[in-house]
C-alpha cells in the first residue's frame, strides 16, 4: 500500500481464507463456501477479524496483502466511520466468523465490558448467532432453564450437573440466537450457523464433557474466572422471532452491533449506516455489488464483503440471502 495516501476511493474489501481447525470441527464450512480444502475438523472460518495473530488480510485490488488493522490506521474515519473511529481507533469492533459444530462446543461465558477491562484490557464479548443449516435433532444451550445463585452453579460443578439448569432449544435454519455477555451457552452438534460478536476472544470454558486434547489431557476448566461473568437469571429474550419479508429486515438492534437481513431478488440500493462500515456476508444465493465507483464486486453464499464508511450506497443485483452487520 502507497504511502502518504489521503483519500480512500469507495471500494469493497474481500479477504484470504482464514480457517481454524479445533476438535468439535467439522466438514460442513468448505462445501457451504462451495471450495475444497485438504483439512478436517474446520469448526470456524474467521471472515472479518482485527484481533492480532487473526488478522484478515485483503485478498484482491491495489491493498492485496494489506491487513485489516493496517487499512484501519492509514485511512481511519474513511474505512470505519469517524464514531468508531473515536470510539475504537485502530480496534475493528466486531468479529465475524461462520462455525461448524460436528459435536457439542464446550459450555461457555464470556464477560461484559467492565470485567473484561478490569481483568484483561479487552472488551467484552456479546455476540449473535444466525442459524444457516440445522440437521434434524439439533439444539445449542443458551442462558438457564431455572434462576440459580452462584453459590448453587459451584455446587452443580462439583456434581457435574452444570447441564441440569441450563436452557436448551431446538434449532431450525434461520434462527436467531442472541447472547450478550455473561449469557452461559453452548453450540450444539448439527449446527452450521454465522457468528457476529464483539471483537474480543475472551472465553471462560466451564464444562467440556469430560474431553481429552490432542495431549491427551483435560481441557483447562474457568470455573472460578466464570463466578462473576455469569448471568444467574432467566432469560426469555435467547431465541429471537422476525417476519420473514424480502427486502430488509433488522434482526438485531443493540449497543454493540446492528444485524439486518436482506433478501434480495432483481435489483436493490441498500443505504449505508450513519458514518459507519458495513460487513455483508453472504448465506444463499449470489449477486453483484456496486458501490459506486462502477466496478462491480460479486458475493455468493459462504462469502463475506466489508464496505468502508466512504461508500455511501450499494446497488445490489441478484438472487441472495445477506446477512448485514455493522455498529
Amino acid at each position: 500500500m502507497a504511502r502518504g495516501r489521503e483519500i480512500l476511493r469507495p471500494q469493497l474489501f474481500k479477504f484470504d481464507l482464514n480457517l481454524k481447525t479445533v476438535l468439535w470441527g467439522g466438514d460442513k464450512i468448505a462445501a457451504f463456501k462451495g471450495m475444497t480444502i485438504d483439512s478436517h475438523n474446520v469448526g470456524e472460518s474467521w471472515e472479518i477479524s482485527g484481533l492480532q495473530g487473526r488478522e484478515s488480510i485483503v485478498a484482491h485490488g491495489e491493498h492485496a496483502g494489506t491487513s485489516l488493522r493496517t487499512l484501519i490506521e492509514h485511512y481511519k474515519e474513511q474505512l470505519v466511520g469517524g464514531r468508531v473511529w473515536r470510539k475504537h481507533c485502530t480496534e475493528f469492533p466486531l468479529l465475524v466468523k461462520f462455525i461448524d459444530a460436528s459435536k457439542d462446543l464446550s459450555v461457555q461465558v464470556h464477560p461484559d465490558d467492565t470485567l473484561a477491562h478490569r481483568r484483561h484490557d479487552c472488551s467484552g464479548k456479546t455476540e449473535m448467532w444466525y442459524i444457516i443449516d440445522a440437521e434434524p435433532g439439533a439444539s445449542l444451550l443458551a442462558g438457564m432453564s431455572r434462576t440459580i445463585t452462584p453459590s448453587e452453579y459451584l455446587e452443580h460443578m462439583r456434581n457435574g450437573t452444570l447441564l441440569d439448569v441450563l436452557a436448551r432449544h431446538a434449532t431450525h435454519k434461520g434462527d436467531i440466537f442472541f447472547l450478550p455477555a455473561g449469557r452461559i451457552h453452548s453450540i450444539g452438534a448439527g449446527n452450521l450457523l454465522l457468528e457476529v460478536q464483539q471483537a474480543s476472544d475472551i472465553t471462560y470454558r466451564v464444562y467440556d464433557y469430560d474431553r481429552i486434547d490432542s495431549n491427551g489431557k483435560p481441557r483447562e476448566l474457568h470455573t472460578e474466572l466464570a463466578l462473576d461473568a455469569i448471568d444467574y437469571t432467566v432469560s426469555s429474550d435467547c431465541l429471537r422471532h422476525y417476519p420473514n419479508n424480502a427486502g430488509n429486515t433488522r434482526l438485531i438492534s443493540s449497543i454493540f452491533f446492528d444485524i439486518d437481513r436482506l433478501m434480495i431478488d432483481g435489483n436493490y440500493r441498500h443505504a449505508m449506516p450513519h458514518d459507519a462500515f458495513l460487513c455483508l456476508m453472504c448465506i444463499d444465493g449470489s449477486a453483484t455489488i456496486d458501490c459506486g465507483n462502477g466496478e462491480s464486486v460479486s458475493i455468493a453464499r459462504g462469502e463475506t464483503v466489508l464496505a468502508p464508511a466512504c461508500v455511501r450506497s450499494l446497488d445490489i443485483a441478484g438472487r441472495a440471502t445477506i446477512i448485514t452487520a455493522t455498529v
